[in-house]
């Protein structure tokens, strides 16, 4: 099969996989195709967690159009599995389909896989080759093997700002600074990440919603960080807690009985209650309990003190920054705040991914490099949310 046709057959994969953007958390968008004499005879992805993974949907497909795959070639973005989860071994159901061979995009740094899966494969007689289009497959997954390896969720910042770097003018009026388009594509990434976050300010101030406003979008869970509990319970997000997986993060307040009432009244409203440190929020303890859950993402949508803190715990792993054609001057809020620091040597440093027009704005795609920045402020920093008057939390 020549290269071309081979590249042809993996982007289709590629293309596949993103169709289960949103619901697979958190397990990996993974798409397959098989292919015999050059032509595609099935076709399929992992839909939703619990379902078919992508290489059993393939051969679902594969059957139903009344194909055979015996001597076929499989196209698949993510080594097949070789464990029993929500599924059986994928591996199982390839060689039992007599599958010729099966080409590989990502390796799966998942232990019970990590090149067990090709490994079996080869043991019974399928040849097997990886890293084809590893780049671009391994792309779809950079949220799934952070959490996979590290075990903590990974999370973004999202914020948009004027040419001037301010997110609101000096009366506080910030509706809208960026485009139609660019908020359009947030609740895009409110579909991707299991999580949206924003601290007790953003909803006091905005009294938002946090849900992905688009056709067949799924909400994700909402998550506050109100480390004193002031939510208040006519607040959308409370009222709106039986429909939408909601999280309200606060301090330790098992003694506290002034908020006994509080958190019994938010729980039978539809909250959950996570308690994460003893004087305000920790942000670390917050994220391990998320992961818990099996919630493998954070999209950060607060201010700039929120944002701050998880700089300067060394938590952030991506930013989205919209930047937008527009100057507001004056002494305004800008994207991120806190302490900030002393020295340009402990910037927290970035990499740039991407950077492209929506609509009028731009959007540059940054992530943190080694993980979360070199300066020493970041390796060292407490990992809590600031109980400054100003604080979010």
């Amino acid at each position: 099969m020549e290269n071309d046709s081979q590249a042809r057959f993996m982007r289709e994969a590629i293309e596949l996989a993103k169709k289960g953007t949103g619901r697979t958390n958190p397990n990996p968008l993974v798409g397959a195709v098989i292919v015999q004499q050059n032509q595609i005879i099935g076709q399929g992805f992992h839909h939703k967690y619990g379902d078919l993974h992508a290489e059993r949907d393939a051969l679902r497909d594969c059957l139903e159009r009344g194909n055979d795959p015996s001597g076929a070639t499989m196209f698949v973005t993510l080594e097949p599995c070789c464990h029993t989860g929500k599924q059986p071994p994928c591996v199982e159901a390839i060689v039992q389909a007599k599958i010729k061979k099966v080409v590989v995009g990502s390796r799966d740094p998942n232990p019970l896989v990590s090149g067990k899966g090709a490994t079996f494969l080869r043991e019974h007689g399928v040849e097997v080759e990886q890293d084809f289009f590893r780049e671009e497959c391994d792309a779809l997954n950079f949220i799934f093997f952070h959490y996979i390896t590290k075990g903590t969720p990974y999370v973004a910042l999202k914020y948009a700002m004027t040419a001037d770097g301010k997110i609101a003018t000096v009366s506080g009026a910030s509706k809208w600074i960026s485009c139609q388009e660019s908020r359009d594509f947030v609740h895009q990434l409110r579909a991707k990440y299991s999580c949206i976050l924003c601290g007790i300010g953003t909803v006091l101030k905005d009294d938002p919603l946090l849900t992905c406003r688009i056709p067949g979008g799924r909400n994700p869970t909402r998550v506050i960080c109100d480390s004193n509990l002031r939510i208040p319970l006519e607040s959308n997000i409370v009222q709106t807690a039986r429909d939408v997986p909601t999280i309200v993060a606060c301090r330790d307040l098992t003694q506290a009985q002034d908020f006994m009432a509080k958190q019994k009244a938010l729980r039978d409203l539809g909250v959950q209650i996570i308690q994460a440190g003893s004087d305000c929020v920790d942000l670390r303890l917050l994220l391990k309990a998320l992961a818990e859950r099996n919630l493998d993402s954070v999209l950060v949508e607060g201010g700039s003190q929120i944002n701050f803190s998880f700089l300067e715990a060394g938590l952030a792993n991506r930013l989205y920054c919209f930047v937008a054609p527009k100057i507001f001057g004056g002494a305004a809020p800008t994207p991120v705040g806190g302490r900030g620091v002393l020295e340009v040597a402990d910037a927290f440093a970035l990499a740039t991914r991407d950077a492209r027009r929506i609509g009028s704005d731009i959007l540059i795609e940054y992530e943190f490099v080694g993980n979360n920045g070199n300066c020493s402020q970041a390796q060292n920093a407490a990992a809590s949310f600031s109980q400054s008057k100003n604080s979010e939390s």
